[in-house]
């Protein structure tokens, strides 16, 4: 596929975010959000960088693309994976505006480039592992992670998004796994020419991820792939049927 196309892609990509948030009344904040709002069940979702825009057309910059319930049976809402962004709220008495990194790639990965920008490694040994070390008691770690996930809370719930909702069935081969796989291998510059290049103080830059820093977006899977084209086709399809909360 030419530069050229891919461009076109992109700017029909981005051209469908706006009609997007014109149909749902805009982007929010999980600042903003809550679960009484009037979710569809299952979708998709993408966050934007806060501050950051494409060069050719002043449009919010892509920054995150995700989704839920691709496996068979899952009973995943599109609300439940957004509150795994989120983290805790006020009524969280032990770890009030936290969260839990090993329930969410999200925050796992906007930690990880913390921890590294930092230099927080020693503060923060099992960030990033799938399991609490058995050795170690599982409240302490806990306890000890806390200011991290305060701080992935505080980056996460004041990034712009917009969702589309997708109802078709739990799997793999579901729209809803297409689009986030094909937005993700359009918009990602990991191995390939850059397009709408990172401002130089986009957190991402510091991920021990190769696939975060060279591609541009919080996200690893199908960073690598080649985009298909007629999935935009796919998205602009449930962009039309989009409706506010």
């Amino acid at each position: 596929m030419t530069e050229t196309t891919r461009a076109a892609d992109l700017d029909r990509l981005y051209d469908l975010f706006d009609e997007l948030a014109a149909r749902v009344g805009g982007p929010r904040r999980l600042a903003d959000c809550h679960g009484r709002m009037d979710w569809p069940d299952r979708g998709v979702y993408f966050f934007f960088a806060p501050g950051e825009t494409r060069a050719s057309s002043g449009q919010r910059r892509l920054t995150r693309v995700g989704t839920h319930a691709v496996t068979e049976g899952s009973k995943t809402t599109l609300w439940d994976r957004l509150k795994q962004h989120y983290g805790t709220g006020d009524g969280s008495s032990a770890h009030p505006h936290g969260g839990n990194h090993r329930g969410s790639v999200y925050r796992l990965r906007v930690g990880e480039a913390l921890v590294e920008h930092h230099g927080l490694a020693d503060a923060y040994p099992d960030w990033g592992t799938s399991r609490i070390p058995a050795d170690r008691p599982r409240a302490a770690v806990r306890d000890e992670e806390y200011p991290m996930e305060r701080w992935v809370s505080s980056y996460l719930r004041h990034q712009p998004f917009l969702w589309v909702g997708v109802s078709d069935a739990p799997s793999s081969t579901s729209d809803r796994a297409r689009i986030e796989r094909n937005v993700i291998a359009l918009a990602s510059n990991y191995g390939g020419p850059v397009a709408d290049a990172r401002s130089t103080d986009w957190l991402g830059r510091h991920s021990p991820n190769a696939e975060i820093r060279a591609g541009g977006l919080w996200n690893v899977e199908h960073a690598d792939e080649s985009h298909d084209p007629s999935a935009l086709d796919t998205f602009a399809e449930y962009v039309a049927d989009a409706e506010p909360l």
